[in-house]
């Protein structure tokens, strides 16, 4: 190492004991140095020291997730923690002109899982989960691996300094060093911050690869008009704003879109917004973890990798979190996703990167996508020459100025927000009616936490709200609501051995037998559907993050639909038994049903693509509760 390097830096480089970490930010460059200790859970993040607030650096694994009650292999990967002793804001010039330069040659490198076998994987999980109705959009991850002659550590700050000098546009450009873990990357995604009470999430989606020269505007506007980049991204921002709903009192509020914009490649991205009270290592439980990397459901997303992942993710789409103290007697959070990093251990590297699955992916896409992603990282840290990294670079050739702020690229990213709902993007002050006030809701969750959102929707109207997971609701609670909100969820709704399909099929039998109020939504719709003897098939190509304008009783409405299944009619019923039959014209597709006591509807009207959601949702409400 050269001797120019800061004293401090270079004796804990050398000590194969110390832990240190370096964080370009906010424009500096920041040092922290202290103990590890290694703990189970997140509520373990020794935040106290003696009755006083301690600085924590976390690298939470993915694996974590099991703490929310999801699946994921275990492969010990440990929830790794360095207990701040010192921070300290550095020279950039002076740290990166003394970091080392020399370029690292990488050996044997290819990735762990053939072309073929991966693109084998993206089919199987399109028809088998996708197109069963499993969810929405599911992220399958791939390593590129190879090895190199260099100490591990030495290696790190490397492609730290290869990073600073050529990549932009990351919101964190980091080296984590620790003894036997050790990570390098510039991740573009924030996924959680909260400071002051203040909540934020970053959902960011679609990867615009730049081709040789750099991108232009109209290599730009081909990728923003993509069917499948705009589906991803409000897919994924439907996702968050599930877990902002969840932890945020005032259930999130959205701006954007924006263009992120790297060396290499562009994403499109949202800010979203809210407040909560919550402790920031219970923030990060409820946001565990950034659907962008995981999908959607979440809680079947978990499952869906668990079964078509061959290996476990370790810190890959994890988060990096910082917890400081701040002026309120508690803690600021700060905590990019584990993306675009290099894992680092006995002279091998370990980049791992994902796709995100949707019903129009194309397996060869896919496979493109993750090469795409391997070549912007390994050619940011130098590791392959600039003419094989040609296509993922922008700085070929000069540029004038941010696309974004080219008015063509501006219009088309502001034109999107036409199609989402205003209830998200606006404030969301309690709005309630006579009819609604002191009325209690109990929301059944079949695993879909949409039921987040609702909950939230339902309170804006003046109700009182609380949520239950199916396999924990009690007939007792069931009885006792003024309203049951049977909620939507994936699967089969015709699957006879699911309890969980039983359950809410006990759910809905219960409440209708009574003549109590009762709303069921997606999954319950089809299964109260189901329940009247109308027909359930599945869908010749699944809704997942459709928008569509439907009938529902005399009033058409626009709403977003994420289904794989439909109760279907035959053209031009109106009724059927004791239920009146809102449906498509020409298919027979059942969008909403009512009768006395009760409503559903297919759509989710709390999702950001539902524009007339929240007055759909008062007027079905209404209708159960008349």
């Amino acid at each position: 190492m050269t001797s120019a390097l800061p004293e401090r830096i270079r004796g804990l480089a050398s000590d194969p004991n110390a832990s240190f970490v370096l964080i370009a930010r906010d424009g500096g460059i920041e040092l922290l140095a202290g103990d590890v200790i290694d703990v189970e859970t997140l509520a373990e993040i020794p935040l106290d020291d003696q009755g006083g607030l301690r600085e924590v650096f976390a690298m939470v694994p993915y694996r974590q997730v099991r703490e929310r009650g999801f699946v994921a292999q275990d492969d010990g990967t440990p929830l790794r923690c360095v207990l701040v002793e010192e921070h300290e804001t550095l020279d950039a010039a002076e740290l990166m002109s003394a970091l080392p330069a020399d370029p690292i040659a990488l050996r044997g490198g290819g990735f762990d899982i053939s072309d073929e076998d991966y693109a084998e994987i993206v089919q199987r999980v399109i028809a088998e989960e996708i197109g069963r109705g499993e969810g929405a959009n599911f992220v399958i991850r791939r390593d590129y691996r190879a090895s190199f002659e260099c100490n591990d550590r030495i290696a790190a700050l490397t492609w730290f300094r290869a990073l600073l000098e050529q990549e932009r546009g990351a919101y964190w450009t980091f080296a984590v060093i620790t003894p036997g873990e050790i990570a390098v990357g510039a991740s573009p995604e924030a996924h959680v911050v909260a400071r002051e009470g203040v909540v934020t999430m970053n959902p960011i989606s679609g990867t615009f690869r730049h081709p040789a020269g750099g991108a232009t505007r109209e290599s730009l506007t081909e990728f923003l008009s993509s069917t499948k980049e705009t589906e991803e991204l409000f897919m994924v921002v439907d996702e968050e704003l599930k877990m902002m709903s969840q932890v945020c009192s005032d259930g999130g509020r959205i701006t954007g879109p924006h263009l992120k914009e790297m060396s290499r490649l562009t994403h499109t991205e949202y800010m979203l917004r809210g407040r909560s009270r919550l402790d920031p290592r219970d923030i990060l439980r409820e946001t565990m973890f950034a659907p962008t990397v995981t999908g959607s459901p979440m809680q079947n997303a978990c499952a869906v990798i668990r079964r078509h992942e061959r290996t476990p993710r370790g810190y890959y789409s994890g988060v990096a979190a910082l917890f400081t103290p701040n002026d309120e007697g508690g803690h600021d959070l700060d905590a990019p996703i584990l993306i675009r990093t290099v894992y680092v251990e006995d002279g091998h590297l370990r980049v791992p990167v994902g796709a995100t699955l949707v019903r129009h992916s194309d397996p060869i896409g896919e496979v493109n996508e993750t090469h795409g992603k391997a070549a912007g990282v390994l050619g940011a840290i130098g590791a392959i020459e600039r003419d094989h990294a040609a296509e993922a670079r922008d700085d070929d050739a000069p540029t004038e100025g941010r696309l974004a702020d080219d008015p063509e690229i501006a219009a088309l990213l502001a034109s999107r927000n036409t199609r989402l709902a205003d209830f998200w993007m606006q404030p969301q002050d309690v709005h309630a009616t006579e009819h609604f006030a002191g009325r209690r809701a109990l929301v059944v969750d079949a695993e879909d936490r949409f039921t987040t959102m609702l909950a939230h929707q339902l309170r804006h109207l003046g109700l009182e709200v609380e949520i239950a997971a199916w396999d924990v609701v009690t007939d007792e609670a069931v009885d006792a609501a003024d309203l049951v909100v049977s909620g939507p969820g994936p699967g089969d709704p015709r699957d006879a051995a699911s309890a969980r399909i039983a359950r809410m099929q006990q759910v809905v039998a219960r409440r209708r037998a009574s003549g109590a109020p009762l709303l069921a939504v997606c999954l319950s719709h089809q299964i109260l559907a189901d329940s009247l003897g109308i027909q359930l098939v599945p869908l010749d190509s699944p809704y997942q993050g459709v928008q569509k304008t439907v009938p529902v009783f005399g009033q058409d409405a626009s709403v977003g639909f994420y289904n794989t299944f439909t109760a279907r009619v035959a053209p031009g019923t109106t009724r059927v038994g004791d239920a009146e039959v809102s449906s498509d014209a020409d298919s027979g597709d059942v969008y909403a049903l009512r009768g006395e006591g009760f409503a559903s509807v297919q759509g989710h009207l709390e999702s950001i693509l539902s524009r007339d959601g929240i007055a759909t949702l008062e007027r079905l409400v209404a209708h159960a509760l008349a």
